[in-house]
């Protein structure tokens, strides 16, 4: 088991992770919450939808903290 899987099997459902994995041409990221673990790979809630990634796609993964705060504006709406 590469060290990604290893990463994914230990952090509890819900965590906010970024995993990166394989597609067609190259590979791509899934920021998002770790939402489920199954036989044959994870799902990841993003904010665009839930992405499911087979393990055998998986490259890295690691945890990440919680997005920042929202920026207040420096000037009034015109």
């Amino acid at each position: 088991m590469n060290r990604a899987l290893q990463v994914l099997a230990a952090l509890p459902l819900g965590t906010r992770v970024v995993v990166r994995y394989t597609i067609d041409g190259g590979t791509t990221d899934a920021l998002g919450q770790l939402m489920a673990r199954g036989a044959a790979g994870v799902t990841v809630a993003t904010r665009t939808g839930d992405v499911a990634i087979a393990y055998d796609d998986v490259r890295l993964a690691k945890p990440v903290p919680p997005p920042p705060a929202p920026r207040k504006r420096r000037f009034p709406a015109a």
